[in-house]
């Protein structure tokens, strides 16, 4: 499977109307998942690190659209127009938090279904845009903190559940491993 590169990423997000903020971000995300997946691999695990390049420059293509919750399933149909692969489009679909419940979407206006990463691609690249306050790092304390404000106590949860499970895997908290 062939998955767009670095400079074709940045060229879709440009043609498709992100703003430079949104693309700063992106690129950020891309950055810390380049550390968590080398991690994993030196941990022996088997990640497709093209997959993952492409899943966290896209996983916000959608917000050319809009900045809700929808912008996932917005990226989809983008994602999908440009024929980009399924394993790419499931990224930027499971990428919010750790994962959004059938009963969660239907209260938030979204196709009653479960948005959840499954692979360890989606995890990755969703782990890595909790820590990614706009361009900047934030550890995952930060990030549970601001979701426990706006009253997504669950969601917070689940964030927090990721992060220790890839930094589980990774042999290191990941806020330890990306701030090094």
């Amino acid at each position: 499977m062939s998955y767009p590169d670095y400079n074709k990423c940045i060229l879709l997000l440009e043609s498709e109307g992100v703003t430079s903020r949104v693309i700063n971000h992106v690129k950020a995300v891309h950055g810390f998942c380049l550390i968590i997946g080398k991690r994993l691999i030196e941990k022996g695990y088997m990640i497709n690190m093209p997959l993952i390049e492409a899943g966290a420059l896209l996983h916000d293509i959608g917000r050319s659209k809009t900045h809700g919750l929808e912008h996932a399933l917005a990226g989809c149909k983008t994602a999908k127009r440009l024929g980009l692969p399924d394993d790419l489009i499931a990224i930027i679909r499971n990428h919010i938090g750790a994962g959004i419940t059938k009963e969660e979407a239907l209260k938030n206006g979204l196709p009653g279904e479960d948005y959840f990463p499954v692979t360890l691609e989606e995890k990755i690249v969703a782990a890595a845009d909790n820590l990614a306050a706009g361009e900047r790092l934030q550890t995952i304390r930060q990030h549970e903190e601001n979701l426990l404000k706006k009253c997504i106590a669950e969601g917070a949860k689940r964030c927090v559940d990721l992060h220790r499970e890839l930094s589980r895997m990774c042999g290191m908290d990941l806020d330890k491993l990306l701030a090094e």
